[in-house]
């Protein structure tokens, strides 16, 4: 067999090996809508596929773990290139992808317990007005809302116990993105000492707390083309990679197995590292408050 024959096959084994990947893939969506079509309908599970509970356990496993997509993406490349370089490149992509979607998850995280301080304020206020006792209308919110988090325990013991709210609620406030429990602590701890009232002290504090969230809100939407345009940068190299392999250029094969095509793929992952990574670094100094 030629060296030409096996350049040709090579693309061929590209695409049957990404055919292979999106066949998984599709068989995976296809078994999750019969669980979810089964735990809709109450049916009884069949020989040989997952319970809804065990499907949802082993999703959600799964989509914790989306990082390691990188190591199926880059074999394909790498059959398609006949190199081990894509698969090296995939396997040191794990942990960095991995790092990046931990990051995004905290900063859901962190930016759903702000919104739910902001509810648990306009909850207890609201609950105070109908005639309901401080410690219960904190425990009710507390228990409706989720925005204590780890500390919801302490908080609600301390409230119902006679304990000392404010602490407990400044303890709770060291959480990633619960910092207005320390507005709320202070408004308790005034109500306590000075008799002052609690609803109409929540009220403003949660209207300075939406005031806050709504400008988060206007700031990323102002963001939201600059991500665009971070996004469009790191995509384009494979979109040039897929232009060439349309016209026949084999810019794969040249990439991986050429010097000169080696010498270009490195000085231009480096450039492509640093020119996001700068982006980036430019699009999050424009997010800080």
């Amino acid at each position: 067999m030629t060296a030409t024959t096996v350049a040709a096959g090579l693309p061929a084994q590209g695409a049957a090996a990404l055919c292979a990947v999106l066949a998984l893939w599709w068989t995976a969506d296809r078994q999750r809508t019969i669980r979810r079509a089964r735990s809709v309908l109450a049916l009884p599970a069949g020989p040989g596929v997952l319970r809804p509970a065990a499907a949802g356990r082993w999703w959600a496993s799964v989509r914790g773990k989306r990082e390691w997509l990188c190591l199926p993406v880059s074999a394909v490349f790498a059959l398609w290139g006949a190199s081990p370089l894509p698969l090296l490149a995939g396997a040191l992509a794990v942990p960095l992808v991995g790092r990046r979607l931990r990051a995004a998850r905290a900063r859901k995280e962190r930016e759903a317990r702000a919104d739910g301080v902001v509810a648990l304020c306009g909850t207890v206020a609201g609950e105070l007005r109908a005639g309901w006792q401080p410690a219960q209308a904190l425990a009710f919110a507390a228990r409706t809302t989720g925005a204590l988090g780890d500390r919801e325990a302490a908080v609600v013991a301390a409230a119902r116990f006679g304990g000392d709210v404010p602490e407990a609620l400044r303890r709770a406030a060291r959480q990633d993105g619960a910092d207005g429990l320390a507005g709320m602590a202070a408004c308790w701890q005034v109500a306590v000492d000075g008799g002052a009232g609690l609803a109409a002290g929540l009220d403003r504090l949660e209207a300075a707390l939406r005031s806050q969230q709504e400008q988060r809100e206007r700031l990323r939407a102002q963001l939201a083309g600059a991500w665009a345009t971070v996004a469009v940068l790191a995509v384009l190299p494979l979109a040039g990679l897929g232009l060439g392999a349309a016209l026949g250029a084999r810019p794969l094969w040249v990439l991986l197995h050429t010097p000169a095509g080696l010498g270009c793929l490195v000085a231009g992952g480096v450039l492509e590292a640093l020119g996001l990574w700068w982006a980036a670094r430019i699009v999050r100094g424009g997010e800080r408050p």
